[in-house]
């Protein structure tokens, strides 16, 4: 999994609400576009999901699939542990640093494919689940902190 793709948003929120979102995997179909389930299989010692189950539909690639999840304050890491009919290998990352008044987003991502695809079109579909991703996350965070979500807290 030498290809990576890579791209990163500032959102006005600091890092914990920001983990708070990301770790809240069961609400991402409603604002990671092509994630359309994902349910937490099991937690670690601190109680954050572990591994999780996805159905994606990101147009070319489409599947199932488990990740496992590795925390910590600033950034959260993933890699495949059950791949699924097209996704053979999946890595990936968000990093997250202050900004003044927000925070800065990384979001970093490798797919591998069980059947061919050539790299132009694979890295654009990487590209689009991470632009789609981090546009989401940033709308997610922002209006949660400003509505509804701000008060479950």
């Amino acid at each position: 999994m030498a290809d990576r793709t890579t791209s990163s948003i500032t959102i006005g929120a600091n890092p914990s609400t920001i983990m708070t979102v990301i770790a809240d995997f069961p609400a991402y179909p409603q604002w990671a576009g092509q994630v359309k389930s994902a349910q937490v299989l099991s937690d670690d010692a601190e109680g954050r999901p572990r591994t999780v189950r996805f159905v994606l539909d990101a147009g070319v690639i489409s599947d199932e699939y488990t990740l496992e999840y590795d925390w910590d304050d600033a950034a959260v890491s993933w890699h495949i542990v059950d791949s699924g009919r097209m996704v053979s290998g999946l890595t990936g990352s968000y990093r997250l640093a202050e900004r003044g008044g927000g925070t800065e987003v990384t979001y970093e991502l490798a797919v591998d494919l069980k059947v061919p695809m050539i790299g132009m079109i694979k890295r654009k579909a990487e590209k689009v689940i991470i632009d789609t991703a981090l546009k989401g996350l940033k709308k997610r965070v922002e209006s949660e902190g400003n509505s509804e979500g701000a008060r479950r807290r």
